[in-house]
């Protein structure tokens, strides 16, 4: 058994699907727009939404996370998590922290803790929250 995060973008799916690609390496496994569905689904469903993405499912590290568009109804809303990306080096940790936070929300800068040499907060141009930090 496992728990995959996934996440809803309400219309903004394969931006963020590319943006995760660009600044996280992330790997998409599957994608399927709604046009592609084997269901008629829901009718009432304007023209350009049919190609938004129904399911999508990428990699990043070892991880995956399956992603939507959802019923595109508006903008997305990310509360009460965070994504936890544990990285091998504090250079790796300062590069992604600094590319994710790009059009985001830095919540905690990174800091030298206890528990990790690098550690950092922030909320992403999506709203997703990340907390970075270097694996010990």
């Amino acid at each position: 058994m496992n728990i995959e995060p996934y996440l809803f973008f309400e219309g903004r799916c394969e931006e963020a699907i590319e943006y995760y690609k660009k600044v996280a390496g992330a790997e998409v496994t599957m994608l399927m727009r709604f046009k592609d569905s084997p269901e008629t689904g829901d009718s009432s469903m304007v023209p350009a939404d049919k190609n938004k993405i129904m399911h999508a499912s990428f990699r990043i590290g070892d991880s995956a996370i399956g992603a939507s568009d959802g019923s595109c109804l508006g903008p997305a809303t990310f509360k009460g998590f965070s994504l936890s990306l544990k990285v091998d080096s504090d250079a790796d940790a300062e590069r992604l922290f600094k590319a994710l936070a790009d059009g985001g929300t830095v919540h905690q800068p990174l800091i030298k803790t206890f528990f990790a040499s690098r550690f950092g907060m922030l909320a992403d141009r999506f709203g997703i929250g990340w907390m970075v930090l270097t694996k010990q």
